[in-house]
């Protein structure tokens, strides 16, 4: 099992200064580690394994899950992924130039373009998506379903109660 840092944090603040509220910094603190530990042991290698980034496969998989035609405006990728803007437009010059994506005029608006897949992207994400799956579900092994779905509902919960950004 996973060392417990936010255990061993709470720990330690406890007996430097006892009577801290320290039950969010735990809860913040386990949240944080789970991420890292996911990423890192499951999901990292499978990005490497199909040569992208992490943000370049949010990307991708943004587009594909939007249905046809598989574009979306550069703002419309930014609402819906995890990605910050500023880092949007090195991501998308990468997977253009990798041939995984194209800018094409927007339909309606001639200032702007959208993004779309291309036939070697949408391959590419069809082939990694049982992939990605799999290495999520080795992640959340050490949960049965009951508990994946109640900590999903209870971080749904976290979420919605936390400001927008």
């Amino acid at each position: 099992m996973a060392r417990d840092r936010a255990g061993a944090a709470r720990a330690q603040w406890e007996a430097e200064i006892p009577g801290l509220e320290l039950l969010p910094m735990e809860v913040l603190g386990r949240l944080a580690e789970a991420t890292h530990l996911a990423r890192s042991t499951f999901l990292l290698p499978v990005f490497t394994e199909f040569g992208l980034k992490p943000g370049e496969f949010d990307v991708l998989m943004t587009l594909r899950r939007s249905g046809a035609p598989y574009a979306l405006t550069p703002t419309e990728l930014y609402n819906t992924t995890m990605i910050t803007s500023g880092g949007m437009t090195a991501r998308l010059d990468r997977l253009e130039k990798a041939g995984l994506i194209v800018r094409n005029p927007h339909e309606t608006d001639r200032r702007a373009v959208q993004i779309a897949l291309t036939p070697k992207g949408k391959e590419l994400i069809d082939r990694m998506l049982p992939v990605h799956l799999a290495a999520q579900r080795k992640a959340v092994t050490g949960l049965d379903e009951a508990e994946q779905r109640a900590l999903a509902d209870l971080l749904k919960k976290l979420i919605a109660g936390l400001p927008p950004k």
